[in-house]
């Protein structure tokens, strides 16, 4: 299970492998021209946390599945690879742009950008007047449930899952006062989700062609999956999942969607009925008719939740289910069992909707995941703080630090570069002295400075949002202090290696592709099985993203 952690710390291994280039053969005509596939629509789907492992032994304990079904009529990759780091936001990205975050732009949903100035809410939050984008720059990027309008800055919680809007109407969802801010001909103006992101996606090239999009994900923040430009999505169905849990019997005050089993599949059946709609010929809440788009797709994110919860919650019925595996070879326990088997079901559902619509033979299937997570065995778990970051030199009063199995650092802006009196060496100097100084009680393995971050994506003496260092911890490594039992944002084979299986009633001898391969690849293929062409994504220009076998 971890055997790429090794290869990674080969930094030309590291380089090729975010490059994510393998050699492709595209399917010629005998005048050497492109076969166009004639796929209609593409059914895109993320279950978030699960490895190339869960896909195998479930197939083999299950032959009569849904996910076998897709396996018998595809194309499974077990050496595919996700983002390092491994979070949900460059994880998707990625299977959107076809980019890592070097072009993506974005390292983590909770990041950093040293440019931009604290949001309006910031302040007013805590009683105090806003000073607009003045004094020093740099802030935390929240690009999570607290740019819902009902975010609680006191409890972190949304009060219900609308977010305080409609769900599929992302902009009555997001409120610009929570969002962080720039300088734009001297206006101090919100910066939304989209305008991170670097490159294009998907979404605007097929709208752009004429067709349909929609996606169903688990913030408004995935606003951002609609691209620089801002217009790919026709809709984005995104109820928030870090909200109260307003669903489920036995969840109580201060319960959101993740802290029971049942509360997130409750969760994940809303984002299913979306895509059924989306099948029908419906928006997600079905509400208007609308044309079957052409890309389409949800995450799940029941998985992850049965990966990382310890034990039942307020709204499981049954007290004696447990989370994770049950062993280093990723038996899944009981109540992951329950996660795997609910996403295989919603997988028939879409499945016998296609077929329903005559729309199965013209639907290519894509099924793979943002991250895995990490460890999978529990015997692994080493639960740590992280608090010791914020104490290094540079941190200061603006600095910011993420860690939930490694740790991205970035340093106060105004003093990465300049000189510490204390020492008279520049406090980035510092910096890294005093944390591989901490490495023990840390538990870092590699700590990525500047130099091997320039290599891997770009300079973060030049670029705003590169993390001044990030740390890999060895392996099982969580910061927490609760129970959870396992996290994802890392650089190890359980955080990476997800499943990626291509499916459709067109390929009528499954295989096996072993090469190494990874999720920017999905991006192009999808451009491709909808005959358009995959150069018109950036990410396949310049980091030479190729389509899968």
């Amino acid at each position: 299970m971890r055997g790429f952690r090794d290869y990674f710390f080969s930094t030309a291994a590291v380089v090729a492998m975010l490059a994510g280039g393998i050699t492709v053969a595209r399917a010629d005509d005998d005048n050497g021209h492109s076969q166009r596939h004639g796929y209609k629509h593409v059914l895109l789907i993320s279950v978030d946390g699960m490895h190339a492992i869960d896909l195998k032994r479930w197939v083999e304990s299950r032959p009569g599945g849904n996910f076998a079904q897709l396996t018998n009529n595809g194309v499974v990759y077990p050496n595919a690879y996700t983002t390092a780091p491994s979070d949900s936001y460059p994880g998707m990205l990625a299977q959107v742009t076809g980019a890592t975050p070097q072009g993506g732009g974005l390292f983590y949903d909770d990041s950093y950008d040293w440019t931009e100035y604290h949001a309006k809410d910031f302040y007013t939050s805590q009683g105090l007047a806003d000073p607009g984008c003045v004094g020093a720059a740099g802030t935390e990027l929240t690009n999570f449930e607290a740019l819902d309008k009902t975010y609680n800055y006191s409890t972190a919680l949304v009060a219900d899952y609308t977010g305080g809007g409609t769900v599929g109407q992302v902009y009555t969802q997001l409120d610009p006062d929570h969002m962080q801010r720039k300088l734009v001909n001297g206006q101090c103006v919100p910066v939304y989700p989209h305008e991170y992101v670097r490159t294009n996606t998907i979404f605007e090239i097929i709208k752009a062609a004429g067709m349909g999009t929609a996606w169903s994900d688990k913030h408004p923040a995935y606003e951002n999956l609609a691209g620089p430009s801002g217009k790919g999505l026709d809709e984005l169905f995104a109820p928030e999942i870090n909200s109260q849990d307003t669903l489920d019997a036995g969840a109580q005050t201060g319960d959101d969607y993740t802290t029971s089993y049942t509360g997130v599949r409750t969760y994940d059946s809303m984002k299913v009925k979306a895509v059924l709609n989306w099948i029908d010929g419906y928006n997600g809440a079905r509400t208007q008719q609308q044309t079957v788009p052409a890309i389409f797709g949800m995450n799940f994110q029941a998985v992850s939740v049965g990966q990382k919860l310890a034990k039942a919650g307020n709204a499981d019925t049954d007290k004696s289910l447990v989370g994770g595996y049950a062993d280093a070879q990723a038996t899944p326990g009981n109540a992951l069992t329950l996660q795997f088997q609910f996403v295989d079901d919603a997988l028939g559902k879409f499945i016998s909707e296609l077929k329903a619509k005559n729309l199965y033979d013209s639907t290519l299937i894509i099924v793979s995941a943002k991250h895995g997570q990490s460890p999978i065995n529990v015997k692994d778990r080493v639960a740590i703080s992280d608090a010791a970051y914020s104490k290094a030199p540079g941190f200061g009063t603006n600095g910011f630090e993420i860690c939930d199995d490694e740790a991205l650092v970035w340093l106060s802006p105004e003093m990465q570069q300049a000189t510490n009196p204390a020492t008279e060496n520049p406090y980035y100097a510092d910096a890294k002295a005093y944390i591989l100084a901490h490495a023990a009680d840390l538990h870092i393995q590699k700590l990525l400075d500047r130099d091997e971050l320039t290599k891997l994506y770009e300079d973060p003496f030049h670029n705003s949002r590169v993390p001044d260092f990030i740390a890999i911890t060895d392996h099982g490594v969580i910061c927490t202090g609760g129970s959870k039992l396992a996290e994802h944002g890392g650089f190890s084979d359980d955080d990476r290696n997800v499943l990626l299986v291509v499916s459709s009633p067109r390929i009528k001898h499954a295989k096996v592709v072993e090469d190494t391969t990874f999720t920017t690849q999905i991006a192009p293929t999808i451009l491709d099985a909808l005959d358009l062409d995959p150069r018109s994504l950036q990410a396949v220009r310049e980091e030479g993203t190729q389509v899968l076998k």
